[in-house]
């Protein structure tokens, strides 16, 4: 992954308005900061392979980004995005990462479903 680029994340997030798409949504303060920090609990948000279609799609922001994705009927909203990626099978890879590199947030783009485990990504 690399930093965002505001332009090719916009470019990116393009390719995929008015299509059915595969999201994978994730955010997460980890078990470790309940620990760490001595936050009273770890929380959590995970979603994978849900299939969404969006009419439109924008980042903003200034590191860290929010990229949202309007719906005919709602939105999805990812904010604390730090770097990005687009693989060799044209998915686009979105996530916060904290100082210590550790991930926050991800919010991922497939046209074709996310694997459900590492051995079915290397397939």
């Amino acid at each position: 992954m690399k930093p965002i680029d505001v332009q090719a994340v916009q470019a990116a997030l393009n390719r995929f308005v008015g299509d059915d798409v595969y999201l994978h949504l994730e955010t997460t303060n980890g078990a470790y900061a309940a620990h760490r920090f001595g936050q009273p609990m770890a929380v959590c948000a995970y979603i994978r392979n849900g299939r969404v279609r969006f009419e439109r799609a924008a980042i903003a922001g200034n590191r860290p980004y929010r990229v949202g994705l309007k719906m005919e009927n709602g939105w999805i909203y990812a904010e604390g995005l730090t770097d990005y990626e687009v693989d060799e099978k044209g998915r686009l890879l979105l996530a916060g990462h904290d100082d210590e590199g550790r991930l926050a947030v991800a919010l991922q783009l497939s046209r074709t479903p996310w694997p459900m485990s590492a051995m079915e990504e290397e397939a």
